[in-house]
């Protein structure tokens, strides 16, 4: 049974680092790779804090209530056994939905830049490396995928 609980902690590890992979303005998603992207100059005229909060894919709730389930099974005997597991499904299910929405929020920088044309965007991006670096008055691209997408890169 300890070696349940820990194969299931172990697979609920693997989902939640998973998770973590950054999406700021450097990465790409593999349809994204190798195909052209327009691209357009302008000029960072306004920096914004921001957050994204991704969708919860529920994922965090129910590996946290099986764990919760099969950890709190093993405390009690009889009756309480069944008790135990249902607190346990209740508080690990609680304590995964916090640390999936932990994880899927992610600091993000709002960018307005107004473009060489005259035409003023804002983009939302991960906050990364290259975007603490950015200040008002930067020249920078705008790449703008097929796909609707569009991101600020120097």
């Amino acid at each position: 049974m300890k070696q349940y609980i820990m194969c299931m902690s172990i697979l609920l590890a693997c989902l939640i680092l998973g998770a973590c992979a950054p999406k700021t303005g450097a990465s790409f998603s593999s349809g994204q790779a190798r195909t052209a992207q327009s691209v357009t100059m302008g000029e960072i005229i306004q920096l914004d804090a921001a957050f994204i909060n991704d969708d919860s894919s529920g994922l965090g709730t129910l590996g946290g209530a099986v764990v919760g389930g099969v950890a709190g099974s093993t405390i009690g005997g009889g009756r309480g056994r069944i008790l135990s597991a249902l607190g346990g499904v209740v508080i690990g299910g609680l304590a995964g939905t916090a640390i999936e929405r932990g994880i899927n929020s992610k600091d993000a920088v709002d960018i307005t830049v107004r473009l060489d044309d005259g035409q003023v965007l804002s983009i939302v991006q991960e906050l990364g490396d290259e975007e603490a670096s950015f200040m008002v008055g930067d020249r920078v691209r705008i790449l703008r995928g097929s796909d609707g997408s569009a991101r600020v890169r120097r």
